[in-house]
């Protein structure tokens, strides 16, 4: 059974819906340590086997950013700044995170946070995990 989680930036202008048969004490929490994670305290979770579906009430206020390898959109609102997740796709389909500190109502007993670098990755190598590990995304923004 899937249990819906609501995200969205502080401002309403983009969310997303997390869908996921996982009890939240036992979901994989990551913090990436790269400088843009770290920046936006961005612990992130996905689910394989979920679903997710980022919204945009007004798609001119969203904002995509690549950086590093260049692999995947980190969205942020450009009206109130909030990060709430990433995307990618790639021939597999679409893939996605959630930004824990995006959720509307943070569940309660979370599993912890577990720090986790990804510098040695190349191209394919990210791609492939984040294709193994993150959540089809539902949605075509």
């Amino acid at each position: 059974m899937l249990s819906e989680f609501q995200g969205s930036c502080h401002c309403g202008a983009i969310g997303f819906s997390y869908r996921t048969s996982i009890a939240p004490e036992h979901w994989s929490i990551r913090a990436c340590q790269c400088s843009f994670c770290r920046a936006h305290d961005a612990p992130s979770t996905s689910d394989p086997a979920g679903s997710l579906e980022f919204t945009a009430s007004d798609p001119d206020l969203l904002n995509r950013y690549r950086f590093g390898l260049r692999t995947a959109d980190f969205l942020l609102c450009r009206e109130c700044g909030i990060y709430i997740g990433a995307l990618i796709e790639t021939g597999k389909g679409r893939f996605g995170i959630i930004s824990m500190h995006a959720l509307v109502e943070a569940p309660e007993n979370l599993a912890a946070t577990e720090p986790i670098s990804y510098d040695s990755e190349d191209i394919a190598e990210r791609v492939s995990r984040r294709e193994a590990r993150w959540t089809p995304v539902k949605t075509n923004l």
